[in-house]
C-alpha cells in the first residue's frame, strides 16, 4: 500500500469528520477509505481513530500522527507548487518598493534588462525610504537595507554595504580632521533623519563600542542630499558605501577614523510568504540575486 495515500486518506477522514465525507472529498468509495485507514493502523500497530456510531475521535497516538503527517503533506504540496511555479511563465503586474537613492542608482538601470527577459511582466516601481507594509499596501517585493531582515517576511540577501564617516578635503582643511568620535560633537554634521538613533552616532572602536551626540547643521531624509552637502564642503556625513563609494575612490570625499567602524548592513529582497510564490516574484528575486552576486565586491 502507498504510504502517502494512507496518510492522505487518514488526514481527509480527520478533516472531514467522517469516512463518508472523506470518500466524497477524495472521490473514492467509503470501503476504500476504510481499508486505507485500517491498513495504516495495522502497519503502525496502533489505533489512530476511535469509532462510534455517532462520531470519530483521535486517540493520543492519532493526534501525534495527524499533526506530523499534516506537516509532511503540506511540505509535499509546497514542493509541488514551487517546482511547478518555476516552470510557469512570469507574467502580470509586479509591484516593487525600494529605497529612493538605492533605487535610482542601482536598480533603475536593471529594469530594462529584466523586462527584456520577462516581457510579459509589467513593473510598478515605487521609491520611498520609509518601511512599507507589503501586505497592507499591496507590494509583491521590497528591497530593504537593514542589519537584519524582518522576521515576518521571507528574505533573500543580495549584497552588503557599510556605513562610512566622511567629509570633503576642503572641509577638513578649514575645520580640521576629527581623530575620534568625541571630536564630532564640535564639527558640522549632516544628519540622515531616518536613523533609528537620530543624532547619536555609534561606532565600534579599538577599545570597544563608543557613541557621540552630534549637533547637525542640516537634517534630511534623503541620502543624496547628505552627499551633496558633504561635496559642497558643508560638513561630515555617515552614509553607505553604495552611495559614497565612487566619491571615496576619486578623493572628492575622504573616509574619517577608519578604525572606528559603524554599521554593516545587508541589502535584501523581501516578500510576504514562501508558499505559493508566483513566477514573477521568483523571477525578480533570482534576477537581482544573480546581478548583485557579480557586483558585490564593488561596495
Amino acid at each position: 500500500m502507498d504510504r502517502f495515500l494512507e496518510m492522505q486518506t487518514f488526514n481527509a477522514v480527520v478533516d472531514a469528520g467522517s469516512f463518508v465525507k472523506a470518500a466524497d472529498a477524495l472521490d473514492v468509495s467509503k470501503a476504500a477509505v476504510s481499508r486505507y485507514v485500517a491498513d495504516l493502523e495495522a502497519r503502525l500497530g496502533v489505533r489512530l481513530l476511535q469509532r462510534t456510531t455517532r462520531r470519530l475521535s483521535l486517540t493520543e497516538e492519532g493526534q501525534v500522527f495527524y499533526a506530523r503527517s499534516k506537516e509532511l503533506l503540506a511540505g509535499v504540496e509546497e514542493a509541488e507548487i514551487e517546482v511547478s511555479s518555476r516552470s510557469a511563465a512570469a507574467s502580470g503586474l509586479l509591484r516593487v518598493n525600494a529605497p529612493l537613492t538605492f533605487g535610482i542608482r542601482h536598480l533603475a538601470p536593471l529594469w530594462g534588462v529584466f523586462r527584456s527577459r520577462y516581457p510579459n511582466v509589467t513593473l510598478d516601481v515605487t521609491l520611498a525610504d520609509r518601511v512599507v507594509d507589503l501586505v497592507e499596501e499591496g507590494y509583491d517585493v521590497a528591497i530593504r537595507i537593514a542589519t537584519l531582515p524582518s522576521s515576518t517576511l521571507i528574505s533573500k540577501r543580495l549584497a552588503s554595504t557599510r556605513m562610512v564617516l566622511c567629509a570633503s578635503p576642503q572641509y577638513l582643511e578649514l575645520h580640521g580632521v576629527p581623530r575620534q568620535p568625541a571630536d564630532l560633537a564640535t564639527h558640522a554634521v549632516i544628519s540622515y533623519s531616518y536613523w533609528s538613533t537620530k543624532d547619536e552616532w555609534h561606532f565600534d572602536g579599538p577599545q570597544g563600542p563608543v557613541s557621540v551626540k552630534t549637533h547637525p547643521c542640516l537634517h534630511t531624509n534623503n541620502g543624496d542630499t547628505c552627499r551633496a552637502a558633504a561635496l559642497a564642503h558643508q560638513g561630515v556625513i555617515l552614509q553607505p558605501t553604495f552611495l559614497v563609494g565612487e566619491d571615496l575612490a576619486v578623493g572628492t570625499l575622504v573616509e574619517l577614523m577608519p578604525e572606528f567602524h559603524s554599521l554593516e548592513m545587508g541589502i535584501y529582497a523581501v516578500y510576504p510568504t514562501r508558499k505559493h510564490v508566483s513566477p514573477k516574484v521568483r523571477a525578480l528575486v533570482e534576477f537581482l540575486a544573480g546581478h548583485f552576486a557579480q557586483t558585490r565586491d564593488a561596495w
